[in-house]
């Protein structure tokens, strides 16, 4: 067994301290390294350099010589029975991904913590969590979804044991002075932990989250986990999320939990958000986490792992995470016909889906996707919005086909029992030859066009077999994908922007839009147009007030120099989306609330 301690050395420098031991042969070579990327986040993060110190000695406490082999990699000879390494981590990124330590709480993913000992990776691993020394920190507790050796309870600092290296880094660990609270769905317990200070109504967040638990496990007809935990990190600000197969890891802001003062049915957007968020998560544990790609059964760590499937992956599961909260009764089928309309406009009001494919967005997802340049919503389409497009059409097309009588429900057991359950990996072929069986006839041309083609998806024809109408609708604000069916006039700018104490910052150009054509660009900062001082108020107001073909000047700071240029007020195209239910008997097809057992 590999053993691997971890203290937080110096919270207030950010260092946590890791002692690796292991059982060696002498004379023996072993290679010791770190991932360069962790699953579910598709970028290289190059982990190794937050180890800041690392030395390594055996059991007669002599010296062995470490020899960097690259970025992320050393090796060492044994001179005896027992290598120990020690080193030490920089951990100062509270997102989810990596390590972070303060006097306040830390967290580690063991992707950006533990080495790997490549020779030893399937050995079973044991890890031992110290606590700080710290008086203040006396009631710090753990949270992992690691399983405890029996000496240690829950919650406690003490002994976890992992199968193996994959198993280890899989758990991640949160240890503080959090809040906890438990609720059980299907005889497994489930934990809600937050990281710092929140006012949220924490007994409403359990029944509601319980809910959609409820769901995903009924659809999959099993949990795959003895117990689950969802950590969340809580911020002024942050949105986010990290799946692993028995927890996730959260980031939001404190003020998107449940407002105790407001009604048992009242959810505000951010709330609503949130919820989605932890749906989108929970359902991983399911489909990324168990059922994956051909190509990352095993996953290599090392490099990148190319697959065109991650439109299945991330778009299924961000079709699921909203329609879960209408079909667990927490919101009602015009508000997620709303949510629904959102995603829709993200992928239509640019042309970045006439540009990129999802199954080439997918294989590209290490540079283009994970690393957006300011171009990004005029040339390449999410996976996530296509994709969970994708995934209601062919939801649509399957109940269709077979009369109702299966879903993309369906589709979704059928991977579970023959590439969940086994660890097979999926192809492409394995999602169309599924489909084809449902639908009872082959269904491959369409999908595949879908899949591959850079042209508009267009859901018209398949929402009105289920009596929903696609509309196509003018923007209701500058700096909003809100729509209005209102035909009158409506100022469009084309372009995002966030506010400044002084101007407004742009953050994103559509192309051939006023804003494109004045010569604005991503981080120019907007202080003035007409002459007029620019505030979040006052350009809506003067977009009101102004007429179609309008000139107006424009000033604004790139870098530090003062440029100005010319704006032509137009009117907004109808580039947004909504949907609005015109058959109460149809739709109802569609609208049913919990998936078949």
């Amino acid at each position: 067994m590999i053993q691997y301690q971890i203290s937080p050395l110096n919270p207030n420098s950010h260092l946590f301290e890791v002692l690796l031991s292991f059982k060696s042969t002498p004379g023996q070579s072993y290679t010791l390294s770190l991932p360069a990327w962790l699953p579910g986040s598709y970028m290289i993060r190059d982990f190794a350099k937050n180890i800041t110190e690392i030395c390594a000695f055996d059991s007669n406490e002599q010296a062995i010589s470490l020899s960097k082999v690259d970025k992320q990699t050393w090796s060492l000879q044994a001179s005896n029975e027992q290598v120990q390494v020690r080193y030490q981590v920089f951990a100062f990124d509270l997102s989810v991904r990596t390590a972070y330590l303060d006097s306040q709480r830390g967290f580690f993913n063991g992707s950006s913590t533990f080495l790997q000992v490549q020779e030893l990776s399937e050995q079973a691993c044991e890890l031992i969590i110290y606590p700080s020394t710290l008086a203040d920190h006396s009631q710090w507790r753990v949270a992992t979804g690691l399983p405890r050796a029996k000496a240690t309870t829950k919650y406690q600092f003490g002994e976890y044991i992992a199968d193996n290296y994959q198993h280890l880094i899989d758990c991640p660990v949160a240890i503080g002075d959090f809040d906890s609270t438990e609720f059980t769905v299907e005889g497994v317990v489930h934990h809600l932990v937050f990281t710092s200070k929140h006012y949220g109504d924490t007994q409403r967040l359990a029944a509601d989250i319980s809910k959609l638990c409820q769901h995903h496990i009924s659809l999959f007809g099993e949990a795959p986990f003895q117990e689950y935990w969802f950590i969340t990190h809580l911020q002024a600000n942050g949105f986010g999320g990290l799946e692993h197969k028995n927890s996730t890891i959260l980031q939001a802001s404190r003020f998107d939990l449940p407002n105790p003062k407001q009604t048992a049915t009242a959810l505000n957007d951010d709330y609503k958000s949130f919820l989605s968020l932890c749906s989108h998560e929970y359902f991983h544990a399911w489909n990324v986490c168990r059922i994956k790609p051909k190509e990352f059964v095993p996953y290599n760590l090392q490099k990148e792992s190319y697959t065109q499937q991650l439109w299945a992956f991330e778009g299924i599961t961000s079709y699921y995470d909203d329609f879960s909260l209408y079909r667990t009764g927490l919101i009602n089928f015009e508000d997620y016909l709303t949510i629904l309309a959102k995603t829709a406009t993200r992928v239509y009001r640019g042309s970045g889906e006439l540009k990129q494919s999802v199954t080439a967005s997918s294989f590209d997802a290490w540079t283009k996707f994970y690393q957006q340049g300011p171009d990004a919503v005029n040339n390449i389409v999410s996976y996530y919005t296509k994709g969970a497009l994708i995934a209601l059409w062919l939801d649509l097309i399957i109940r269709r086909k077979s009369n109702n009588q299966h879903s993309l429900d369906t589709l979704m057991r059928e991977l579970w029992i023959h590439f969940g359950r086994t660890n097979i990996g999926t192809s492409e072929a394995d999602f169309i030859n599924i489909a084809n069986l449902l639908c009872g006839e082959d269904i491959s041309s369409s999908f595949k066009h879908y899949l591959y083609s850079n042209e508009r998806i267009d859901l018209t024809a398949e929402l009105a077999t289920y009596g929903v109408e696609l509309q196509k609708q003018k923007f209701k604000k500058l700096n909003s994908v809100e729509t209005t069916p209102e035909m009158h006039y409506q100022g469009y700018l084309g372009a995002q922007y966030k506010v400044q104490g002084f101007g407004l910052t742009i953050t994103q150009v559509l192309e051939k839009s006023p804003a494109a054509k004045a010569g604005l660009a991503v981080n120019d900062t907007l202080i003035a147009i007409d002459k007029i001082k620019m505030t979040e108020q006052s350009i809506q107001a003067l977009f009101d007030h102004s007429s179609a073909g309008r000139e107006l000047t424009c000033d604004f700071f790139r870098d530090d120099q003062l440029l100005s240029s010319t704006l032509k007020v137009t009117d907004s195209p109808l580039a947004g989306i909504a949907f609005k239910v015109v058959d109460d008997n149809l739709v109802k097809r569609w609208q049913n609330i919990l998936p078949k057992g």
